[in-house]
């Protein structure tokens, strides 16, 4: 068994230890592919390896087709966007994400935006305080439910939306269940975005939805650029002086946005949610079993395509 780590953006070096370790004790092969600059170097490595494990790594026909021998793909992450879930079930790939490992990470980051957002970025103003404040989470899966646990630290009135998640578990976290995203955004001060981007959510949060706030509206989006409709954003960030918006995945015009709104507005530089030392350790390691588990077991707990 062979299994390959390729990384352009290469995990923690403990991460990679742990990973070996997992690997190695299997009796597998491990190839570890990082700061690759070309989409050959992919392929070339990919040629005769079992598996592959990645972060954000595009993982689309191409790639599928030149790796003859590959079984599992595992994304270190909750999103899998990246790989091409149709072409790898067309080659008979198993597609699994490692959901959860890198919840706590994504949670503490929407608080770290929040204080920002609502201290003005820091710029020795006035700003506001969470404390007794509405917050909205839309979907309430692990992130979801890691950020329902830290706002009540802030002591936060906490509601959420997911038509997957029964009332129930929602209540049992003290979250008020919501039923429909427009009463979400309406009653919320701030509202946390965790929805993954699919060809329902793609663009559906706009203007409707974002001029619909309470004043003085916070809009957090760690989850992806795509369910962003940019030209509702940019509408209702151009009526409402008061709505702010921090993301941790820059828009496409995040220039022009920066731009006219100033500190209203923050993006990260690059998707930080998950980059955390710990988080890289989870993610990896958790991939690490996973690829071995199906290898040796066939085990497909976290498969993500059909």
């Amino acid at each position: 068994m062979k299994v390959l780590i390729a990384t352009e953006k290469p995990f923690a070096a403990v991460a990679v230890d742990g990973m070996r370790k997992v690997i190695e004790e299997a009796g597998a092969e491990l190839v570890l592919l990082e700061k690759y600059t070309d989409k050959q170097a992919l392929l070339d490595a990919a040629a005769d390896v079992d598996a592959l494990i990645i972060r954000s790594d595009k993982v689309d026909a191409e790639v599928l087709e030149a790796a003859k021998n590959l079984k599992v793909v595992v994304r270190a992450g909750a999103g899998y966007d990246n790989v091409d879930l149709a072409a790898a079930t067309a080659h008979n790939v198993c597609v699994q994400n490692t959901p959860g490992q890198n919840s706590n990470a994504v949670a503490e980051l929407v608080f770290g935006l929040a204080v920002m957002m609502c201290r003005n970025m820091y710029n020795g103003t006035s700003g506001t305080e969470l404390k007794d404040k509405t917050l909205g989470i839309q979907a309430f899966g692990q992130v979801g439910r890691n950020v329902a646990r830290i706002a009540r630290g802030f002591e936060m009135n906490v509601s959420a939306l997911d038509p997957y998640c029964p009332d129930n578990v929602m209540e049992d976290a003290g979250v008020s269940p919501v039923h429909s995203v427009e009463q979400l955004y309406r009653e919320n001060k701030v509202v946390s975005i965790h929805i993954p981007a699919t060809p329902e959510t793609k663009g559906s949060i706009g203007y409707d939805l974002i001029a619909s706030m309470p004043k003085g509206g916070l809009l957090i989006n760690t989850a992806r650029k795509e369910v962003i409709d940019e030209e509702g954003l940019i509408k209702a960030l151009d009526e409402r002086q008061d709505i702010k918006y921090a993301a941790d995945v820059a828009p496409a015009r995040a220039e022009e946005i920066k731009e006219r709104f100033g500190d209203r507005v923050f993006f990260t530089p690059k998707k930080m949610g998950a980059q955390t030392s710990e988080a890289n350790i989870n993610a990896g390691i958790a991939a690490a079993r996973q690829v071995i588990a199906f290898l040796t077991t066939g085990e497909d707990r976290f498969r993500v395509n059909k």
